[in-house]
């Protein structure tokens, strides 16, 4: 539970120094772990999610407020697209460093070795691959139409 100790522990900092702005994301992501855990109960059993799916939201969060800063942005409303952005900059600070378009193609290239692809049948086994290494690293959106390439 290491990522959730980062998160709990950033919080309880934004509360001391009274960062309202920080304090609110924090208080957001936290939020949507819960949503999350709660999805996942199963007949009042309790289950704690993992690194992996705190990863997982983290980049869903990125992703919808990136669009949604886009969208303020076209509106002419940028005073909100900066409020989403500057919580995109809070939430980026608990992923992983994204990789760089080299790396990216490395670790594809290295995927499809390991699972022994060789046709576009096999692109959900190389999706796994990367998801299971990369959670948080990369924008799988995007790998996507890249490893289609490479297999057809």
């Amino acid at each position: 539970m290491q990522m959730r100790e980062r998160l709990s522990a950033a919080l309880k900092e934004a509360m001391k120094a009274k960062d309202a702005a920080r304090l609110s994301t924090l208080r957001l992501i936290n939020a949507a772990i819960k949503d999350r855990e709660i999805a996942m109960r199963t007949e009042g059993e309790t289950v704690s999610i993992g690194d992996a799916e705190v990863l997982g939201i983290l980049g869903k969060m990125v992703k919808q407020r990136q669009e949604s800063a886009r969208a303020y942005e076209e509106g002419g409303r940028l005073e909100l697209a900066e409020k989403e952005l500057a919580e995109v900059k809070v939430i980026e600070e608990f992923l992983p460093r994204q990789l760089t378009a080299d790396e990216t193609t490395a670790a594809i290239d290295a995927a499809i070795a390991k699972v022994g692809a060789s046709s576009i049948r096999d692109m959900g086994r190389v999706m796994a691959e990367l998801k299971t290494k990369y959670t948080g690293q990369m924008d799988f959106g995007a790998v996507g139409p890249m490893v289609k390439t490479r297999l057809g």
